[in-house]
């Protein structure tokens, strides 16, 4: 029950705009579709993250969210609000801190707004929070911390973790559209991190890791975007044969289902190491100039290996080193990698 005493029975969850927040969001959900099972939770949110909802059981549906990261659109927003007062919602969740983020909830008429005081968001919010980023140091935290009572503990291991459904068909599909062999084992790379390059290790050392894994006999599927392409295709040309490049070439829903295939994932800190933690792959996460500590990829103990320097000037949270010599990925050379993997995957 709420603090008024009535258990909600319609939730909209205003959701963040990136992927890796997204599949964090889903230990979001997960409590609160346990503290309130007869409760549907839907989610607004960028119409890209639609493919990743619909693999998470606890949502009932995605709701578009129909202005751009960054866009005031004031008059789009109203008209959605005012939209969505037909579905009933009694209780919003709002995951960003922008100001803007919590107008649609406002303008729905929903009777409790929940979400931290952010960008001074009192009134639009009712249940405003003030957000001590000692006692909640990760996003998870910080997301989970809505679902509860203010002041309430949010023990980082009892929160439950973000766990994606997988389609097998779709896998097959996509593999077969792909031309992908599926019968060697496969190491799963990511080498993209759209934050910047201060995040990516360098190609370079993903093509000596597939390379030694070719070895091994396996090959290896370079995941990521189209924005990706140039990275994984030097990766792809570095590492030779048996490495094949699907950046730019997949769904969102593709990316997941074949992502599940992999034996084993390296990734930079970026969406797709989230969406492998959710997997249930057995992952090495490579840190640069961001903090495991803050967003961590979610996982059981045993399944993720986070290989990074503790440089003194790391994390430094830029988007290039500002150093100018990128030591802190720089410096971590593929043979830590490949024994990472070793004692995660064999």
């Amino acid at each position: 029950m709420d603090e008024a005493g009535s258990a909600p029975r319609r939730c909209l969850i205003v959701g963040p705009s990136w992927v890796g927040d997204m599949i964090m969001a889903q230990s979001l959900f997960k409590l609160l579709a346990a503290r309130h099972p007869e409760m549907t939770i839907d989610v607004l949110a960028p119409a890209w993250s639609e493919p990743l909802l619909a693999r998470m059981p606890e949502v009932r549906r995605a709701v578009a969210q129909p202005v751009g990261h960054g866009r005031l659109a004031l008059g789009e927003r109203y008209r959605l609000g005012r939209s969505l007062r037909a579905e009933g919602y009694d209780w919003a969740v709002v995951l960003p801190n922008s100001l803007k983020s919590a107008l649609i909830p406002w303008f729905a008429g929903i009777p409790r707004r929940t979400g931290f005081v952010g960008e001074f968001r009192y009134g639009l919010l009712n249940d405003a929070r003030r957000l001590d980023k000692s006692a909640l140091p990760r996003t998870v935290q910080r997301f989970a911390a809505l679902a509860v009572p203010p002041r309430a503990p949010v023990v980082l291991e009892q929160l439950p973790l973000p766990r994606l459904s997988v389609d097998a068909e779709s896998g097959e599909a996509a593999a077969q559209r792909l031309g992908l062999e599926t019968g060697q084992p496969v190491l799963g790379l990511c080498p993209g991190a759209e934050y910047g390059p201060a995040k990516r290790w360098p190609a370079e050392y993903f093509a000596a890791v597939a390379r030694h894994y070719r070895t091994l006999g396996w090959q290896s599927w370079v995941f990521g975007s189209e924005r990706d392409r140039e990275i994984a295709e030097a990766v792809c040309r570095d590492a030779g044969p048996g490495c094949v490049n699907l950046a730019g070439r997949t769904t969102l829903t593709e990316a997941t289902d074949l992502m599940a295939r992999c034996r084993a994932v390296v990734s930079n800190d970026s969406g797709l190491m989230h969406l492998a933690a959710a997997l249930q792959r057995p992952l090495v996460a490579v840190y640069g100039s961001s903090d495991p500590g803050f967003t961590p990829p979610l996982a059981a103990a045993g399944a993720v290996r986070i290989e990074r320097l503790g440089l003194a000037c790391s994390p430094c949270f830029e988007r290039e080193c500002p150093l100018g010599h990128l030591e802190c990925l720089r410096g971590l050379h593929p043979e830590r990698v490949v024994r990472a993997l070793a004692r995660l995957a064999g």
